[in-house]
């Protein structure tokens, strides 16, 4: 039998498993993961009853938590992350898979979810529909739902790189698609090609390979194919996604944003707006839905902001868009 490649090791899939549907079960051994990120770990001047309450958490991490036991922790900043955490904890505690709980969480209000926590929920649930997936460009493509990218032009093409790849890097020397993007000085990034695509797999978890999201080539596409695997896993609705090369014969009956900026594009264009040079370059891709059930197309657009820095927001996808809701989990 033919050994399927891992990849995005640090999302934590391996604490997981999954039920007869194919979604992820919620673990004590995801939750204990929680339990140890720094924000939660007790400090060495913890005070006892944060330490009590850590220690109690890693024996049994659904154990119920009363408020007095918040209220006594000494330290404001200990009392506000605990309280977070323990909200997010009983979201996913309650729907019993991480794909449920994201979708609860979307489309009944994230409240105040750490963006950290829900584009970890997303990382997870895109490891888990792309497990199979031997598509370098694909997964690189997907990491735009949960990682936000800098844009850059370079020899007419359109290049993503990982944002905090980029700014957290350790100083090298410079790379071209570094100095290309008039970013500082970082570790060594690739642009993904036919050539290095097989380094993907040992590199996934770096995030140092970029994309080029130049109209008409790969990138694009994978990213269409993301966003079908991402509607059919959890809406359990087949989607064609395909993308456009220029905005000819374009019909916004219905769209869908797929960040802030496309978002206020979107409705300016429905408004009958102009967009003026500045605004049209900052479209980075446009995409045709297509939904058996639906007649007409509904269209996708995908912006970066004037700072050139592209934020997706996935959750548009299962949100905004006119389509039966047959998810595949409750």
């Amino acid at each position: 039998m033919r050994q399927m490649k891992d990849f995005w090791l640090s999302c934590g899939h391996h604490l997981l498993d999954r039920d007869a549907g194919g979604a992820l079960l919620v673990t004590d051994e995801l939750l204990k993961a929680y339990l140890a990120r720094p924000e939660l770990a007790p400090p060495a001047n913890a005070c006892i009853a944060e330490r009590t309450l850590h220690a109690a958490l890693l024996t049994n991490p659904r154990r119920p938590v009363e408020a007095r036991e918040i209220a006594a922790i000494a330290d404001s900043d200990a009392r506000e992350n605990w309280s977070l955490m323990l909200v997010f904890r009983d979201r996913l505690i309650g729907r019993g898979t991480v794909e449920a709980a994201y979708l609860d969480l979307v489309r009944h209000g994230v409240g105040d979810t750490p963006p950290l926590f829900l584009n970890h929920l997303v990382h997870l649930i895109l490891r888990n529909l792309l497990d199979r997936c031997e598509d370098p460009f694909v997964l690189r493509a997907a990491e735009l739902f949960f990682r936000p990218q800098r844009l850059g032009v370079h020899a007419g093409a359109l290049i993503a790189a990982d944002e905090e790849t980029i700014a957290g890097g350790v100083a090298q020397a410079l790379s071209p698609l570094v100095a290309m993007l008039g970013l500082p000085p970082t570790g060594e990034i690739d642009v993904l090609n036919e050539d290095n695509a097989s380094t993907y797999w040992s590199r996934s978890d770096r995030f140092d390979m970029a994309l080029d999201l130049t109209a008409g080539r790969r990138g694009l596409a994978a990213l269409g194919e993301a966003i079908e695997r991402w509607i059919g896993h959890l809406l359990a609705v087949t989607v064609k996604v395909e993308p456009l090369i220029e905005a000819a014969n374009v019909n916004l009956v219905w769209y869908v944003g797929l960040d802030a900026e496309a978002t206020l594009i979107g409705d300016a264009l429905w408004n009958g707006e102009e967009l003026d040079a500045t605004a049209r370059e900052r479209i980075i891709g446009l995409y045709r839905l297509f939904e058996e059930a639906r007649g007409e197309p509904i269209y996708l657009i995908l912006a970066m902001t004037p700072e050139r820095t592209l934020r997706m927001k996935p959750q548009n996808l299962l949100t905004g868009l006119p389509i039966a809701r047959l998810e595949a989990v409750s």
